[in-house]
């Protein structure tokens, strides 16, 4: 018989509500988070660039767009598991520290073949970023406020997307490409070593954890001032089942063995969209003619318009869930299918579509990756979201590529076919709303 005291960590959390380590963990996440979309989407400022410099045909950059999603494969399960296994601050801290080594090599590449490479090995870290982030601000938040920080926490990644769009129109005319990935190197590398040593670690995860017992009693003294930590605690996380070990079969069990590949079809449809457009979009209008600047500034308003997005659904999404997401994917079928028509019609309405595109399809990314993470316990949390972004990035894989092999069709057609996969998410949404939706009450 275990004779510890119990401490209730989650009615703890929930009765002290927002406090000041959820501001430290947001204001954490969204530098994790900003450097994190930026390095996903500076490829694709790079990409007129490169085409030029390099003498390529615009099919010929299929693989080089894709390279660092096919890493982002690999590393969202890999630095999902390090993070259930060695704590979500480690995970980060490595993730940042890996990518930005790689991205700054980048600017040095000199030929396709080592452009691929290195993008590749870099995506290997930044597939660690979102898993993570959402489970350390999913683990320490009240109930009531449990998705709508962490679906706030990722908002960073579309704000991140925009700056290449940027730098693009602003320094790599005087400095070139390479610019775009000194920024990309050098940034994160300084955020992964600085998180070493201030990042705060999930609060279930230490509670899940003993070797992190007595700094987790130390903080919640101070989450909860009334509160008096027992000489001998036992932590309790109500309504938790914790898992032995992080072993990917136990994300089927408990009644997932149809809820996870679903959750994984969904980030793949939604990828596969997305990333065909963000891929694109800068090369696509430019060989239809726009000036340049117009086209990076497309791009970069489709990233501004998925910051508004995440940010102002949360509270939509932590009400309506995966039902509230076959909503916005119905939504998302017209407004990406305009934008090719959009870009031959004016500066003005391209501009006007291509935010109205990002804020429905990158808030239906920040919503996914929230409330996919949240159908797990917190032993699984990281590892679960971890699978659902890595085998999902299979869909952000085939979306550039598939670009390569709709390039000799109109502009108008090509952003017609990139529509269908958010069709296709609406009907996944609502199954599983009616598999899953329980697991993602307020209070999960």
């Amino acid at each position: 018989m275990d004779e510890r005291t119990p401490v209730e960590v989650t009615r703890l959390l929930d009765e002290r509500g927002l406090a000041p380590l959820h501001i430290n963990l947001l204001v954490w996440s969204l530098f994790l988070t900003v450097i994190d979309g930026y390095d996903i989407a500076s490829i694709a400022f790079a990409a007129p660039s490169l085409v030029k410099a390099w003498g390529l045909k615009p099919g010929g950059l299929g693989p080089i767009l894709s390279a660092s999603l096919v890493g982002t494969l690999i590393g969202s399960a890999l630095f999902g598991w390090l993070g259930d296994r060695f704590g979500r601050r480690i995970a980060l801290a490595s993730a940042n520290l890996l990518f930005g080594v790689f991205t700054l090599a980048a600017a040095f590449a000199t030929a396709p073949e080592e452009m691929f490479w290195l993008r590749l090995l870099a995506g290997l870290g930044i597939g660690g970023i979102i898993p993570n982030v959402v489970a350390i601000n999913a683990e320490s938040a009240p109930g009531r406020l449990r998705a709508t920080l962490a679906i706030t926490a990722v908002a960073g990644v579309p704000l991140g997307g925009a700056l290449p769009g940027l730098v693009a129109a602003t320094l790599v005319p005087d400095f070139g490409w390479q610019v775009l990935f000194w920024i990309g190197g050098i940034v994160p590398v300084v955020i992964g070593a600085a998180a070493l040593v201030g990042l705060p670690e999930s609060i279930k995860f230490m509670a899940l954890h003993e070797r992190h017992h007595p700094r987790l009693g130390r903080l919640l003294q101070t989450l909860s001032p009334g509160f008096r930590m027992p000489a001998n605690p036992r932590f309790v996380i109500a309504g938790e089942k914790q898992v032995p070990g992080v072993n990917p079969v136990y994300l089927f069990d408990d009644g997932l063995a149809v809820v996870t590949p679903l959750t994984w079809l969904l980030f793949a449809l939604n990828l596969m969209g997305y990333f065909f457009v963000l891929s694109w979009t800068p090369t696509l209008l430019t060989a239809a003619h726009l000036p340049p600047t117009d086209a990076a500034l497309a791009g970069t308003v489709l990233q501004v318009g998925g910051t508004i997005g995440s940010l102002l659904m949360a509270s939509f999404l932590q009400r309506r869930h995966f039902l509230g997401l076959a909503l916005l994917f119905v939504l998302a079928v017209p407004a990406v299918g305009a934008i090719g028509f959009a870009g031959l019609a004016s500066r003005e309405a391209l501009l006007v579509t291509t935010f109205v595109a990002g804020f429905l399809v990158l808030g239906i990314q920040s919503g996914i990756n929230v409330l996919g993470a949240m159908i797990y316990p917190t032993s699984l949390r990281a590892n679960g979201s971890g699978w659902q972004l890595g085998i999902g990035r299979i869909g952000s894989i085939v979306g550039p590529l598939a670009g390569g092999l709709v390039a000799g069709m109109t502009i108008e057609t090509q952003y017609m076919w990139a529509a269908l996969p958010f069709a296709a998410g609406a009907a996944v949404s609502l199954v599983l709303w009616r598999l899953a939706g329980h697991r993602v009450q307020p209070g999960a």
